[in-house]
């Protein structure tokens, strides 16, 4: 199962922070500050060292917690497609500081001494986006290895096993903090899946994220313009000599392809119409539906 179209289309708040854990993380590593990174019990409480905890959510301790965390979000970017960019960014705040707040509070209740520094990285809200993942995503194909059952989603719990593993105690804190987090998203606590910011805020990130620049805009204009220079057939009062195309034939999606759609809780018809425009791939077919439902 893949999360929807290539690339970061839709999903500038995504590209944002994919971008932001890069950077933190290469910048720390060459700097030789990732140990230094995140944050402990003393850090907060005796040395009131609060900058490392807008910091250390950015930067991965390493450069596998990297590959695997910038994997996640990368698929994850599904969610902010479904939701929108300006309910997203709500999305991502609330669980970033309610998983940062638990996160805390256990430090101070706990103080392990295991737990003198914890790991660095978006796992609060990686971990947050599992909750979504869980509930909202459906399973589309089962398969065996070796008499084990796996599903398409298997791999993505998998990644998430790797990650949440990654530094033992440390990061399993950190990515029970972000599951509770995004269960506190999906009860709806205070009607936060009802709030969203203006979209002005969202259309910035997309500016920021994806610039326009002077050579596109004038090459644009420029085709633009020529195309409008160039006399068409009508004026011309020339007709084609070439045959006509034959009117593209619309595929009947198998029924078999339905019934697995419509027992993922999907309308019948509005499968059917999701096949048609995916070609009878299911995946693309499952994505159609769950954008769809978004808006």
């Amino acid at each position: 199962m893949n999360g929807g179209p290539s690339g970061f289309n839709n999903a500038p708040v995504t590209r944002i922070i994919v971008i932001a854990c890069a950077l933190f993380t290469i910048t720390f590593g060459i700097q030789g500050r990732t140990k230094n990174a995140p944050f402990s019990y003393q850090d907060i409480f005796n040395k009131f060292q609060i900058w490392k905890l807008i910091v250390s959510p950015f930067g991965f301790s390493s450069t596998p917690e990297l590959i695997f965390g910038a994997y996640l979000l990368y698929y994850f970017r599904v969610f902010e497609r479904q939701i929108g960019s300006s309910k997203y960014m709500v999305f991502v705040m609330f669980s970033g500081i309610i998983s940062s707040v638990i996160h805390v509070l256990v430090l101070w209740l706990v103080k392990d001494p295991t737990l003198q520094v914890l790991t660095s990285g978006p796992y609060g809200l990686i971990f947050s986006l599992f909750v979504p993942f869980y509930f909202d995503i459906p399973i589309s194909t089962r398969f065996r290895v070796f008499s084990l059952k796996f599903s398409d989603k298997s791999f993505i719990y998998l990644a998430g096993l790797q990650l949440l593993l990654s530094s033992w105690k440390r990061s399993i804190l950190l990515g029970i903090c972000g599951i509770l987090a995004g269960s506190l998203y999906h009860l709806n606590v205070f009607r936060i899946r009802r709030i969203k910011f203006p979209d002005s805020v969202a259309s910035s990130f997309s500016r920021l994220s994806w610039p326009t620049t002077g050579n596109d805009i004038s090459s644009a204009r420029s085709s633009t313009n020529g195309f409008r220079n160039v006399p068409s057939l009508s004026s011309r009062n020339v007709e084609p000599n070439y045959p006509v195309p034959a009117p593209m034939v619309t595929l009947e999606p198998h029924e078999e392809s339905i019934a697995t759609l419509v027992v993922m809780g999907f309308d019948r018809n509005a499968a059917r119409q999701a096949l048609i425009r995916a070609r009878n791939d299911v995946n693309a077919a499952t994505n159609i539906l769950l954008e769809s439902q978004a808006h």
